[in-house]
Formats: structure tokens, C-alpha cells, sequence
């Protein structure tokens, strides 16, 4: 990785070089030296380090919730990176908010430490345990949570889960650490933590618990009781587009503000969080940093994602068969924006319940605002990132309702049918695609034997169930357009489809 300490006026970010810092950086006013651990975060990526630990770190900034610090956890072999980035930093890390208007750039601090599961997993085991933690949270993805997409049931077979249940006291996926660290509390007579989500699952909390719930009935039904009476499991909303980190970013911040950064955040100004007033031991006074408590988050949830996450996932895959790199590059070409904007009027808020205190319309322009948004520079190869996952979630539900009400599903089937197309593995070029997905072998496999037949593809249960690849209307809408993509391109698709 590139270094830029060595250059004149650059100074490498940790907690001795704070007062270094351009007047332009806002930095932590807290002592950090006084706070104590109550968060553990599992998965520490660039999301939770833009949501969930800048609200910590407003909390801290304001005199609040000083000991309810984060300690990060990795679980898998690649999260060494962020382990060792974040420890040559004291664990402060910059977050930089992208405008049309500028950057902004603040020095996070509510990260206190970082556990790498992979070569400690009892010190992870025992900090969970720990009377201290009284929250565990989440961000591990769609994948993470070991349910099949199909009938929202666990997936008992996976290997990761069979390990886990065989080695109790040495576990490697989410649920094993979860278990065996809430039996220890069980058996020393302590609460547990509330398990929260972030993840941009529709019911998140409630996804937590049913598959943490399934896990543990078969590890010990006593232990299972006692979660189930005792824990908590809220559900939220999170929201804020935040790109994978690059390089020019981390030279970009060292030519403009004179720090070197071994993992910054970029993101965009807007940020949102909902979440249910529904915790077990204990919370930070979230409401004072701006998170929306209340009793029902379903409905904020079910507008991000259908028109947000769906909007993303339909324009991600024909956005990359067209060449398009930046998620606002696809916002400036006209036939991608009334793409965007027809989905969301026509197909997605017709079965959009009403959500107390937003204005729909408002809403929809704010997204289109901020897809459009030059200075954030999100890759459209990022939204085509687990498919396989996220479409069940998204779009599917969209489709079903309404089919069920005989409402128009087209724009949504012709990003169906661009993620079949990209699934092959190549671009129009015939330039090799990276599938990036948790099925993503096996799919490019029928893919490539399926060619423009969506059969096949509509044929894996786990994504599309029984009932949708029986419906004549929904198999169509997807075969044209795919023989299209095959023989015209995704232009020309748009243009004879729309």
C-alpha cells in the first residue's frame, strides 16, 4: 500500500497526531483514553465506520455515552486487513462526506479496538461474555445470516453451521460466536446482549433472532429458551451509500488535508437511521445523536428497501453491460435516469405502505439526488456485488405483489434479466466479469449453459422459489428482454423494452 507520511505536510493519522491536523479536520474533543467498551461490532467495514460509529462518535462529542464504546471484531481471514489498518491508527480512522459543494473530512473515535476471531477466538468469546457488552451488533451482509433466500428457513446444512454446532467452544461463523458466548452468560448467571443489526435486510432484528434461535435449538434447547425470553432482537433501518475505499481516495485525502489514512471512508452527506425501541440490557441514547426510535420500523424499511436498494440492484447489472463505471455517470444518461425514475413510480410505490412523517415524493427525488451525486464516485460494480442475495430481498417481493394485483413489473424483470445476461461472465466486449457472490459459481455455471433461455437460471430454487417461474407474465418479461441483451446489447434492450 502506498505511503505518504515521507511527503512534506503529510502526517500519518493515529491519536498522537491529532493536534497536527488541518483546522479543516474535525477531530474527536473527547478524551479516548476514558472510554470503556459496552459495543461489540461484528464486521467492521466501511458502512458501520460511516453509520453506526459516527453516531457513537456524536454521541461521545456531545459528553455522552462515553462507555459505550465499539470494539471491532473480524471473523474472517481477510478482515486481518482492517485489523492491521486500524491498529497502526490507534483505531481512529477519516470519514470524508462527498459534495457537489466539497469534502468534509472528521476523525472518527469511537472504535476503541479491534478482535481478529481467526487467530483468538476465545479472547472474542470471553470479550462478548463479558458483563461489560451489553449490545452486539452487525454488519455482515445478506450472506452472513445462513438463511435460503427461497423460504426464509436456516440453512441447518451449511458447512460453517455444522462446524459451529460440532465445535461449540471454537466457532467460525456468526451464530457459533453468538451461542457459545451467550451460554457463558447463561451459566454465569448474567443478561444477555441485545443482538442489533445494521445490515439492509427487510426485518433485520427479527431475521437475527430466528436464525440465532434455529441455531441454538439445535445446539441446546435450554439455551434457546433462555434467549428467547430474555434477549432482544431490534429491527432498524439503516441508509447511506458508502463506496468501497480506493486508492485515489487515500491519495486525495493526503493532497488535500495533509493525512495519511491506511482505510478512510468516503460517503455521502445524507445519512439515516430507525431503528425499535426494543433492547435487553441497556442502550446509548441514540435519539440525541438523531436515530429515529420507534415502535414500528417496518414501514421505513420497507420504502428503503424497495425503492433505494431495488432501484440500485435493477440498474447495477445493465448499467455494466453498457460500460457505465460510476453510479452517477448511469444518472446523467437519460435513458438510465428515466429508467430509475418509471421504476420507482410505476413498479415500486404502488405497494409502498405509508410511512409516518415522509413525503414519498420528497423521498424519491432525494434518491435520485443522490445517485446523482458526482463527488461520491460509487462503482457500479460494487451495486453488482451478491446478487443472489440481494434480489430475493429487493425486487422479488415487488414482483410477487404486484403480479398479485396486475400491476407493471417490466423494469424490474429487465434487471432480472441483466443480471442473467451478466451472470455469463462476460461483457458485450467479451471482457471477463469478476462474479462477486455467494452462489456466484454455480451461477455462472448455468449461465453460461443457458444462454438466453431464463429457465435455467429461474430454475434455482433458493432465489426464485416454485410459484414465480410458473407465471407466464413474469417469464416472459424476462426471456425478451434477455434474448435482447444477447443479441442487441443493453442499449438497444432499453430502448426496445421501455
Amino acid at each position: 500500500m502506498t505511503t505518504y507520511a515521507d511527503e512534506p505536510n503529510v502526517v500519518k493519522l493515529n491519536a498522537r497526531s491529532l493536534n497536527s491536523l488541518p483546522s479543516a479536520v474535525r477531530v474527536p474533543h473527547y478524551d479516548r483514553t476514558q472510554l470503556s467498551d459496552a459495543i461489540v461490532h461484528i464486521g467492521v467495514g466501511g458502512f458501520h465506520r460511516a453509520h453506526q460509529a459516527l453516531y457513537m462518535d456524536e454521541l461521545m462529542e456531545k459528553g455522552l455515552a462515553r462507555d459505550w464504546g465499539i470494539c471491532g471484531v473480524g471473523l474472517l481471514p481477510r478482515d486481518a486487513r482492517m485489523r492491521d489498518a486500524l491498529r497502526s491508527q490507534d483505531y481512529l480512522y477519516t470519514l470524508v462526506e462527498k459534495s457537489p459543494d466539497g469534502d468534509r473530512p472528521r476523525i472518527i473515535g469511537s472504535l476503541t479496538g479491534y478482535l481478529f476471531a481467526p487467530e483468538d477466538r476465545e479472547t472474542v468469546l470471553e470479550k462478548m461474555a463479558s458483563p461489560a457488552t451489553r449490545i452486539v451488533s452487525l454488519t455482515i451482509t445478506e450472506g452472513g445470516y445462513y438463511f435460503d433466500a427461497a423460504t426464509g428457513e436456516f440453512d441447518a446444512a451449511h458447512p460453517d453451521i455444522v462446524h459451529d454446532l460440532e465445535n461449540p467452544g471454537s466457532p467460525i461463523c456468526v451464530y457459533g460466536f453468538l451461542a457459545e458466548a451467550l451460554n457463558r452468560r447463561r451459566q454465569r448467571g448474567l443478561s444477555p446482549f441485545t443482538v442489533m443489526s445494521c445490515d439492509n435486510i427487510q426485518s433485520n432484528g427479527e431475521m437475527a433472532r430466528t436464525m440465532l434461535l434455529a441455531f441454538a435449538g439445535r445446539r441446546d434447547s435450554q439455551l434457546a429458551s433462555w434467549i428467547e425470553r430474555h434477549g432482544a432482537f431490534p429491527n432498524s433501518m439503516v441508509d447511506r451509500i458508502t463506496p468501497a475505499t480506493a486508492d485515489t481516495d487515500r491519495a486525495g485525502l493526503a493532497e488535500q488535508f495533509g493525512i495519511e489514512d491506511a482505510w478512510p471512508v468516503v460517503t455521502e452527506p445524507f445519512v439515516q437511521w430507525v431503528m425499535e425501541d426494543r433492547f435487553c440490557n441497556g442502550r446509548p441514547p441514540f435519539e440525541q445523536a438523531g436515530v429515529q426510535m420507534t415502535d414500528d420500523v417496518h414501514p421505513y424499511e420497507m420504502m428503503k428497501i424497495r425503492l433505494l436498494n431495488a432501484s440500485h440492484s435493477s440498474l447495477a447489472y445493465l448499467a455494466y453491460l453498457a460500460g457505465i463505471t460510476y453510479v452517477h455517470e448511469v444518472m446523467q444518461d437519460a435513458k438510465f435516469n428515466a429508467f430509475v425514475f418509471d421504476l420507482m413510480n410505476s413498479e415500486v410505490t404502488p405497494v409502498v405502505p405509508p410511512v409516518p412523517g415522509i413525503d414519498l415524493d420528497q423521498y424519491k427525488r432525494t434518491l435520485i439526488e443522490r445517485f446523482a451525486n458526482p463527488a461520491v464516485r460509487d462503482q457500479v460494480a460494487r451495486l453488482c456485488l451478491d446478487g443472489s442475495a440481494k434480489l430475493p430481498k429487493f425486487i422479488l417481493p415487488t414482483i410477487v405483489e404486484q403480479l398479485q394485483r396486475g400491476g407493471e413489473i417490466k423494469r424490474l424483470c429487465l434487471g432480472i434479466a441483466g443480471w442473467f445476461r451478466y451472470l455469463a461472465g462476460k461483457d458485450e466486449q467479451g471482457r471477463p466479469i469478476e462474479i462477486n457472490d455467494p452462489m456466484g459459481e454455480r451461477l455462472r455455471s448455468i449461465a453460461e449453459s443457458a444462454g438466453d433461455d431464463p429457465m435455467p437460471l429461474l430454475g434455482v430454487r433458493e432465489i426464485f422459489g416454485q410459484d414465480l417461474p410458473r407465471n407466464e407474465r413474469f417469464v416472459e418479461l424476462i426471456r425478451g428482454p434477455l434474448q435482447s441483451l444477447y443479441a442487441q446489447g443493453a442499449r438497444a434492450t432499453m430502448d426496445q423494452y421501455l
